[in-house]
């Protein structure tokens, strides 16, 4: 039968045959890399937890991966850890992006399900290997690999203009801004999160190897002890020592009201989402010296309990109208709980999946640390439009500087035999 060929090539890149897409790009079939074959098959994850149980040691928790209406990473409850990498295309045809989606899906399949890539026996002595090891023996620890296409992918390199989503544009400045070049954009990004920061790791760092000479890395960040918290959850804490996340999105309801795409004119980011992406740097050692008060001040939330200032625990609702003896807002109007909340918003929400991060000493010799905040959302203006007010207003901005920042289409979960993003394409 003659080979069904791949929509959409350019001059540069001729369509591909189907059958040369999936067996000639790099020897995926000789290494066991084809999409939806022997070794990348949706049967060995059609639960959720591969034991089916709640009390499952992590390194037995595994998420599936094909054929799920969105991908992993984004309404799975938060793990401990993660890696976010960006990369820039360095690819001369669409093709090779194409190949390079494929080869990272089937990856990932493994990857999740806590088996090396590739083979997976192991290589002769003279042999390169095809995972670099670290992560063996230590399980899938629940490990999800959520991918996300940049502004730049829809440029004039690849063809691909007429597909880019509307909303899908750089981000603009942003009042509070303090942009690094080195900390912002993107063509690519790949956001692994696990219960085991090797595992977390060792999945950035064997996709990146697949990616070179069709992309380069650009910028990451590696995140620990979650900021926010999903609903079997204790609420986590921030490096300022608060609780974040009391108030995220986490029913079913939510979700598809503020985070998931449908109806799109652009039909292949159905079920996908956008992603936000920004790295804020905290003056955690200004912020130690401030009194206790004043930090409550700061959050309109007291810091042992996480209470809003009008009440008493956690999850009680906050009462922005109520005020002091004085006549003041008992929670500052200027408070990051205040300026944040949606109902101050017009209902908006958003779903925060951030991580705290730390790396090492800067340059004056303070702690360099922070937040890897990541944010999920079906309208990327419903973020710069609470960014735009926090950024004008928020007293935390004294402690704080955005340093990084990208926007990113994610696609919806890939069909067991294709790839991610594989209708882009089509």
């Amino acid at each position: 039968m003659a080979d069904e060929t791949i929509a959409g090539g350019d001059e540069e890149s001729p369509g591909l045959s189907r059958r040369g897409f999936f067996l000639g790009a790099g020897g995926l079939a000789a290494s066991g890399l084809i999409v939806g074959g022997a070794a990348g098959a949706a049967g060995g994850f059609a639960l959720a937890r591969a034991t089916g149980s709640e009390t499952a040691a992590t390194a037995d928790i595994v998420y599936p991966y094909f054929d799920q209406a969105h991908q992993g990473g984004i309404q799975t409850e938060p793990q401990k850890y993660s890696v976010l990498m960006t990369y820039d295309l360095t690819a001369s045809s669409r093709g090779e992006v194409q190949v390079l989606l494929a080869r990272w899906t089937a990856a990932i399949a493994q990857m999740t399900k806590g088996q090396p890539i590739g083979n997976p026996a192991p290589p002769g002595p003279e042999a390169v290997a095809q995972d670099s090891g670290e992560a063996l023996d230590l399980g899938a620890q629940g490990l999800t690999v959520t991918v996300g296409l940049g502004p730049g992918l829809f440029d004039s390199r690849f063809g691909l203009a007429s597909k880019k989503p509307g909303l899908l544009k750089q981000l603009p400045h942003l009042p509070s801004d303090q942009l690094q070049k080195e900390f912002t954009g993107g063509d690519l990004c790949l956001s692994a999160c696990a219960d085991d920061p090797q595992v977390a790791y060792h999945a950035i760092r064997n996709l990146s190897r697949m990616a070179r000479g069709t992309a380069t890395t650009r910028w990451t960040v590696t995140g620990f002890g979650r900021a926010s918290a999903g609903p079997s959850q204790q609420t986590p804490r921030n490096l300022l020592g608060f609780k974040d996340g009391t108030r995220n999105i986490v029913s079913d309801a939510d979700f598809d009201r503020w985070v998931w795409l449908k109806n799109q004119r652009q039909s292949w980011m159905n079920g996908g989402t956008y992603l936000v992406a920004r790295k804020i740097h905290q003056n955690i050692e200004t912020w130690d010296t401030d009194r206790i008060s004043d930090q409550e001040q700061v959050f309109g939330r007291t810091k042992l309990e996480g209470a809003p200032l009008t009440g008493h625990g956690e999850f009680d609702a906050p009462d922005f109208s109520k005020k002091s003896a004085a006549g003041d807002p008992i929670i500052p109007a200027t408070s990051h709980v205040a300026l944040a909340a949606h109902e101050n918003n017009g209902g908006i929400k958003i779903h925060r999946r951030s991580y705290n991060y730390t790396e090492g000493i800067d340059g004056v010799g303070q702690i360099d640390a922070g937040l890897l905040f990541v944010a999920f959302m079906n309208d990327p203006d419903h973020f710069i439009r609470l960014q735009t007010k926090l950024g004008s207003s928020d007293r935390l901005n004294e402690y704080i500087k955005h340093i990084g920042s990208a926007l990113f289409a994610v696609p919806r979960g890939p069909r067991t035999g294709s790839y991610i993003a594989a209708e882009l394409f089509d």
